[in-house]
């Protein structure tokens, strides 16, 4: 079953460094078990800024021509083979990967470590900044009519949220210290929040950001340049990095208490000097999360349940045709998170 689609759709196209066009292309069809998707919104995400001003995160290159965009939500509007048709017109948020499946990692349950893995907008996989997208059925979460679109999209910045808060061990009462007052240090705030912690210091150099943190759950917030985190705010059962800048990575290490963790999230350096004798003296555990795995379900959750609001974090709304200045829109400190809207921008 289907609703009515067009042949063609208009895409957004990185065709090289701070290069983009806007072509026309064929409208996908579902393979069996997937479905298609008309995108509703987009949300923009630090890796779609890093490929479109450097061309690479690490060792993911842009060789070729590459659509960018994996925070999206939409409508289902055709299904594949053994699919039920009745989830045409199913309002859903995407999780943006496909796994193989059948690898040691899926097996285990960490398919998001499957070497096999093909993930929107990581090159040379095609990403979301088009009008249509196809996924693996179980892969397009339905969402209740009470989520918006906005927020759908913003569902996968949540689920990083979550994996981070889960890997640092955050139960009710706990407290915890988050670098950087970004998107995912926000969320990382407010997921924290959700899971229970009762103190959660947030920092960060623009006072700003700082500010604005205090309205998505940090119940403090310092200015690193001011406050020794290493000693000031000592100690704190876990400590989340989204910053990625090495003198927080170490100073935050540096405030986890005994048996504590720390967790790894913004991109950084490659290299980074850690504090071993603290890490070995207190055992804390240093990890890093790699995007997530079954974090959709409780998303939604906690987003219906208005324990977790991410309506508010967007701060720019564009079409397909402004994708460029979406990508540009960090350089302003009042952005938080901008959305583009591959059907036209809503007035």
């Amino acid at each position: 079953m289907t609703t009515e689609t067009p042949d063609h759709q208009r895409t957004s196209v990185l065709l090289g460094t701070q290069d983009l066009t806007v072509e026309d292309r064929p409208v996908p069809t579902p393979d069996p078990g997937d479905v298609l998707v008309r995108v509703a919104a987009v949300g923009v995400c630090g890796s779609d800024v890093h490929y479109y001003r450097h061309g690479r995160i690490g060792d993911f290159v842009v060789e070729e021509p590459l659509v960018l965009g994996h925070e999206l939500s939409g409508t289902v509007v055709a299904v594949g083979a053994g699919v039920d048709e009745s989830r045409v017109g199913e309002r859903v948020a995407v999780e943006p990967q496909r796994p193989c499946h059948r690898c040691a990692q899926c097996l285990a349950g960490r398919y998001n470590l499957c070497p096999h893995m093909r993930f929107y907008a990581t090159p040379p996989i095609d990403g979301a900044f088009t009008e249509y997208v196809t996924i693996e059925s179980e892969f397009a979460h339905t969402l209740p009519d009470t989520v918006s679109f906005e927020a759908g999209a913003l569902l996968e910045p949540l689920s990083v949220g979550i994996a981070a808060v889960r890997k640092a061990g955050i139960v009710p009462g706990s407290s915890v210290l988050i670098a950087g007052a970004g998107p995912i240090g926000v969320i990382c705030a407010q997921a924290a929040r959700a899971f229970g912690a009762s103190r959660i210091v947030v920092s960060d150099l623009v006072a700003e950001r700082r500010e604005r943190a205090l309205s998505f759950g940090a119940t403090e917030v310092v200015d690193p340049t001011v406050v020794d985190v290493t000693s000031d705010i000592v100690p704190v059962d876990a400590f989340i990095d989204a910053s990625g800048a090495p003198r927080a990575v170490s100073d935050g290490i540096k405030a986890v208490g005994p048996a504590g963790a720390a967790v790894l999230v913004g991109l950084g350096n490659s290299e980074m000097t850690l504090p071993v004798e603290h890490i070995q003296n207190l055992e804390v555990t240093v990890t890093g999360i790699f995007r997530y795995t079954n974090t959709w379900p409780v998303a939604i959750g906690l987003v219906a349940s208005g324990q977790v609001d991410l309506d508010s974090l967007v701060t720019g709304r564009y079409g397909l045709d402004e994708v460029r200045e979406a990508l540009e829109s960090d350089t302003d400190p009042a952005s938080l998170k901008s959305v583009v809207y591959p059907g036209g921008a809503p007035a």
